[in-house]
């Protein structure tokens, strides 16, 4: 360990926590646990409490411009009914022009997961920004982004909040009929990038039947339509053997929580 770590870059000695014997570990770790567990509960209640927000219609035509050309905010939906909307920061006047994004966006950029996943829950993920389709396009060949990313062209980003700072706007389609039914902007975005944290910000969920969600929404049985991010297939049923195991597995894991002391 080096002098700087030892001490912390203030230079003070840090204040490590005391080492112990490998039950008095376990010991705490279990009662760590224990709020770590009321934590997930009340993020699960946070999100059945959001699939109950009221919607706002969108009564303008907004624009974009994407790799082929005009398109508008229904277009970006590619069929769905959900679109999750990030306003990213990669335009003139933005630090790191032309070459880089924003700092901070490249960072929410980076931790994206693979789109498929969300694909299969009838989600489509899209960056937007104000810069260039040609810059947009060597950007994300230069940092091995894979997400559609389109150009703002109009008033969007204004009216939805992300015209001075970046933020996630979250939208349903009903027909051709668009509700904005979440946004997030500041720390909220931190935890964006995983599969499970985009759903939970959707009107929809993760669509299991383990959620908490009003009458009638979609819900499939917990795991059996998770997949490789390569084998996704519209409407296929879910794979006999991915069934045994994510049975098994789930079984398993009551078991052990139904032993676990309160």
């Amino acid at each position: 360990m080096t002098a700087s770590a030892e001490n912390g870059k203030s230079g003070q000695a840090m204040h490590k926590p005391p080492v112990v014997s490998p039950q008095a570990w376990e010991a705490a770790r279990a009662q760590l646990l224990v709020k770590e567990k009321a934590e997930t509960r009340a993020r699960d209640a946070l999100a059945a409490e959001r699939r109950r927000m009221p919607w706002m219609a969108v009564e303008k035509a907004y624009a974009f411009e994407g790799p082929q050309g005009k398109v508008s905010l229904l277009d970006l939906f590619e069929g769905r009914h959900q679109l999750i909307l990030y306003r990213a920061f990669y335009e003139p006047g933005v630090f790191g022009w032309p070459e880089h994004a924003c700092r901070g966006c490249s960072m929410v950029a980076d931790q994206v997961a693979h789109v498929a996943h969300l694909n299969a829950r009838d989600t489509t993920l899209v960056f937007a920004s104000r810069a260039p389709q040609a810059d947009i396009a060597r950007l994300k060949a230069r940092m091995g982004w894979t997400m559609p990313w389109v150009t703002i062209t109009d008033s969007f980003d204004k009216d939805f909040g992300v015209d001075e700072w970046h933020g996630t706007n979250v939208f349903y389609r009903d027909g051709d009929r668009i509700f904005r039914t979440y946004f997030i902007n500041n720390r909220g975005d931190e935890q964006m990038g995983g599969t499970w944290n985009y759903l939970d910000i959707t009107p929809l969920g993760r669509q299991e039947v383990w959620e908490d969600s009003p009458e009638g929404y979609p819900q499939t049985p917990t795991y059996k339509w998770w997949n490789w991010h390569d084998s996704y297939v519209p409407d296929a049923e879910p794979d006999k053997k991915w069934v045994e195991v994510s049975d098994a597995g789930e079984a398993a894991f009551r078991a052990e929580s139904a032993n676990e002391k309160p």
